[in-house]
């Protein structure tokens, strides 16, 4: 049996913090936003738009992000794109009118950019393909984390002293992240005192090649390819789901239900601790289904169908105004969401063309993701001010979408392999295995 060194599970928990942290800086604003409209005067519709702000730049950075991570490193890469996003975060302390918040925003997207795409990349360097699905579950679970903490940290930071302060507060969280990473974290490859029989089944097991010298993939030939295109239609309908959480379900219980800032950071916290486990097991059922013998394709699709539908349970809470029927339907959701984001975060590393275009790949997926985030904030804003605050059309479409995205992902996914290298016209492509 092939060993591997043990400490590969402390790099991921280092990224499953990450990945807590970054949702807790994009989540403070949606907890904050009935008191930032009530202090600043700020409409539901220019709360949207503040709110979706993050998201733009979110996804245009995704793509030039990844690039940028994998010619740093995740070591590097991660620590820049943490420091950034957390000293935003504080920023946004200093925000005084829609003008000086959509701006903090915009930055605080540039910065998380980097997240997830460097997760990608540890996990790739770090774990053999038959626990991609295991290790990417754990990091994943991170703004499960990050969302259930966040709404009770923020709720009492806002309670106890105000919006203000907890935006200073999530923010240094970061920062104190960041200096641990860069004393612990090394590559495989520069770590000292790995078991050399480790080291070597660990980097053998890397499926793809390396692009060697100055030759470089031609990057617009990936868009051509029909599972790039499966993973990003299917990563936008997840993520419109996702991001109704991110953004408008605090103000959806407070103003919907009635909620308290207790409540909120009680009661309101049990979906996103709902899908905690919902991912560890997402990752975990795609890992044993490849290891009993399923074929890739078939073990990650499984898991991507079946989580998708689950999540469109949350087109039913439109229908109910049980608080108890309410929070099971969302933690059905939440738990579905990250059942299948746990095995959409393994695709970059099972199709990349080569190593070091994972981190691309995973921002490739993710821009088309966070298109919906844009989308998802805009659109629901919109739909309460022209229907005076009703969250049925919202609730119903989210569910739609969760629907359509099931049927992406059977449909347009095709088998999961290796994307074949298209050398640029300039460089041909010199691959390698490792």
């Amino acid at each position: 049996m092939r060993r591997y060194p043990r400490i590969r599970w402390l790099m991921i928990v280092f990224c499953f913090f990450a990945i807590a942290i970054n949702y807790i800086d994009r989540i403070n604003l949606a907890i904050a936003a009935p008191h930032i409209k009530a202090d600043l005067g700020l409409d539901d519709t220019s709360m949207g738009l503040v709110l979706g702000a993050f998201f733009w730049t979110y996804a245009l950075m995704q793509i030039p992000a990844g690039r940028l991570i994998d010619r740093l490193g995740a070591r590097a890469g991660l620590a820049l794109a943490v420091g950034w996003w957390s000293l935003f975060t504080v920023f946004t302390s200093f925000g005084k009118g829609f003008t000086s918040l959509f701006a903090a925003r915009l930055a605080l997207g540039i910065g998380e950019a980097g997240g997830n795409p460097g997760c990608v990349k540890v996990v790739y360097s770090w774990f053999a393909k038959k626990q991609r699905a295991t290790a990417s579950g754990i990091f994943d679970a991170g703004p499960r984390a990050g969302s259930a903490l966040a709404l009770p940290l923020v709720a009492w930071l806002i309670s106890t002293w105000d919006w203000e302060t907890s935006f200073v507060v999530t923010g240094a969280l970061g920062l104190v992240w960041v200096a641990i990473w860069l004393v612990f974290y090394r590559e495989p490859e520069d770590m000292k005192g790995l078991d050399e029989t480790e080291r070597q089944n660990l980097l053998e097991d890397r499926a793809a090649p390396v692009v060697e010298g100055n030759a470089k993939v031609d990057l617009w030939s990936l868009f051509r390819h029909r599972n790039v295109w499966g993973m990003m239609i299917g990563f936008f309908c997840m993520n419109f789901a996702t991001y109704f959480f991110v953004t408008w379900f605090p103000t959806y219980l407070t103003v919907a239900h009635g909620f308290s800032l207790k409540e909120l950071g009680t009661l309101g916290a049990i979906p996103a601790l709902m899908g905690i486990p919902g991912s560890l097991l997402g990752g975990v059922t795609s890992d044993a289904l490849y290891r009993k013998g399923f074929s890739l394709t078939t073990a990650r699709k499984t898991c991507l169908v079946l989580g998708m539908l689950l999540s469109s349970v949350i087109a039913f809470a439109a229908f109910t105004d049980s608080i108890a029927v309410i929070l099971t339907l969302f933690s059905i959701t939440y738990a579905g969401l990250a059942f299948t984001a746990a095995n959409i975060w393994t695709l970059p590393a099972d199709v990349a063309p080569a190593s070091n275009y994972v981190a691309t790949l995973g921002g490739i997926q993710n821009f088309a993701g966070n298109l919906a985030g844009i989308v998802t904030a805009s659109f629901t804003g919109l739909m309460l001010s022209l229907s005076h605050g009703s969250f049925v059309v919202p609730l119903l479409v989210a569910g739609g979408i969760c629907v359509l995205g099931a049927l992406t992902f059977l449909f347009v996914l095709g088998k999961l392999e290796p994307l074949p290298i298209t050398p640029t016209r300039k460089n041909p492509v010199v691959a390698t295995a490792k």
